[in-house]
């Protein structure tokens, strides 16, 4: 049984973890490799140790937890930090989820669903009714924003792991409705 959870301070190792996992197998042959092997769990848990001590952070981050295995997914979301140039509508003053990551012997199980309808009720807390995630764009997860709801907003490039990658914008417009469907959707998987 997987319980999706707010994180504290004692998930920093696992949530560390689950990040290095996924990104090791998410980018395989898509990022240098140099960079992949040189991630590190032990950087990736003080980040998220120091992270989860804020309260902030801690109220806007939550865990999927496997009793055997400890966390096996999470989720950050907040207020945005970056924002993409789009022709129709600006985003200042919207959610952002910053990471969404499930570990990838967990996915296509739907706990992604269940840790963004997590994050998106976090946001609707906040009164933010927009939201987006950037996505690197040779993630072949990023489809998973498109069955959530979310539709492309902007392009960017970033100077990542020493190669230049274009970043997508996934945008959702109605972060409470989100939420709601996400939850009716999670809720009926579990009867």
């Amino acid at each position: 049984m997987i319980t999706v959870r707010p994180a504290a301070e004692a998930d920093a190792p696992g949530i560390a973890r689950v990040h290095v996992e996924t990104w090791r197998s998410t980018y395989a042959g898509l990022l240098p490799t140099p960079y992949l092997v040189g991630l590190s769990s032990a950087r990736q848990a003080a980040m998220w140790t120091q992270l989860l001590q804020q309260p902030a952070e801690r109220r806007g981050t939550f865990v999927a937890t496997e009793r055997e295995t400890g966390v096996v997914g999470f989720v950050s979301v907040g207020a945005v930090r970056k924002i993409p140039v789009t022709p129709d509508e600006q985003w200042r003053g919207a959610g952002e989820v910053f990471t969404l990551y499930v570990s990838p012997d967990h996915q296509n199980n739907g706990l992604g669903r269940r840790l963004m309808a997590a994050g998106f009720g976090e946001l609707a807390s906040r009164g933010l009714s927009r939201a987006l995630i950037w996505v690197l764009a040779p993630n072949p997860s990023r489809f998973f924003y498109h069955a959530m709801g979310g539709a492309p907003i902007g392009v960017q490039q970033e100077n990542f792991a020493g190669q230049t990658v274009d970043e997508i914008a996934y945008g959702w417009r109605d972060v409470p409705e989100a939420a709601e469907r996400l939850s009716r959707k999670v809720k009926r998987q579990s009867i």
